[in-house]
């Protein structure tokens, strides 16, 4: 009895030692390359899979895209400066049997040849290039790793450079040039500041002077206008004044002719019309103008003129 019980263990061990190395379960992002006496029978999964614990082997694959990464490699541009640059390399799986039957050791393999590759590409570039040209960069890595990678049924999605690292020398005149570069812009900067200054006091000043200029010149024309008006009212005035003087003067001329003790008198033609005005304005002045017509009309009948 006791030998069956442990005739029954053991059996009972070795099932579950042989259904655990027959049975795998393979997750979606996994693949089981399967080996049978040597031979390859392709890719199994995702699922439950069965194997002979005795004549298969299996290689497992994670399709995921996974990152290298890349530590600082030395090289030399086209201009002979000497770099250090680290980068990462994100890479996927595609076809898992190829990735188990060409390379032995991706990581490895893929490491060296980002390290040939990388100063293959860096040895085409000058310095400037490889500082301000990094996605130029990044995108011929990618394409050149992918190339070698491609036969082991690898993809490189992406390659990003993530440290770039000149001579001291070289980072010392970087660091020069920047600091000249920055005073420049600043010199520029404040010199486009007074240039814009003096044009916007400029603009004011002939601002200024086109209104002050408006406003003397409207200031002269109502000024000559004023003017014009005022001496137009003066002619106006005047002309009256004119008149009226030049009867008056007419009557005083008159009475010195009539007071004169000389025989013979020129009397100018327009008399008649003269002692017509002065009957007008003789109306107006009232009795001392009446006198003063008819002392005017008596001297006119003076015997002895002519």
């Amino acid at each position: 009895m006791t030998v069956v019980i442990a005739v029954a263990v053991v059996v009972g061990v070795l099932l579950v030692v042989f259904s655990t190395l027959s049975v795998k379960i393979v997750r979606e992002y996994q693949r089981i390359v399967l080996f049978r006496l040597g031979r390859s029978l392709g890719p199994r999964g995702p699922g439950l899979v069965l194997l002979n614990p005795i004549t298969d082997r299996s290689n497992w694959v994670d399709l995921r895209e996974r990152f290298l990464e890349i530590p600082h490699q030395s090289a030399i541009t086209r201009d002979n400066a000497t770099i250090s640059i680290d980068f990462i390399i994100f890479y996927k799986v595609i076809d898992p049997v190829m990735s188990v039957l060409q390379v032995q050791n991706f990581a490895g393999a893929a490491q060296n040849i980002a390290a040939t590759t990388l100063r293959s590409v860096v040895g085409d570039m000058t310095l400037d290039d490889v500082l301000s040209k990094r996605e130029e960069m990044n995108a011929v890595l990618r394409t050149k790793l992918d190339d070698v990678t491609e036969r082991w049924g690898v993809k490189v999605t992406n390659v990003e450079v993530r440290e770039i690292n000149p001579p001291p020398a070289v980072q010392e005149a970087m660091t020069r040039q920047m600091s000249a570069e920055r005073t420049r812009r600043a010199v520029v900067t404040e010199s486009e500041g007074q240039k814009q200054a003096a044009i916007t006091v400029a603009e004011g000043e002939k601002q200024s002077a086109i209104l002050s200029a408006e406003g003397d010149r409207q200031a002269a024309i109502l000024q000559a206008e004023g003017l014009s008006l005022a001496l137009e009212r003066i002619t106006a005035v005047a002309r009256g004044v004119d008149a009226n003087t030049l009867m008056l003067q007419y009557l005083d001329a008159l009475r010195d002719v009539a007071s004169s003790p000389s025989t013979k008198v020129l009397i100018p033609m327009e008399l008649t019309n003269l002692l017509s005005g002065v009957r007008d304005l003789a109306g107006h002045l009232g009795p001392l103008g009446a006198a003063a017509s008819n002392g005017a009309a008596v001297a006119a009948d003076t015997p002895g003129s002519s």
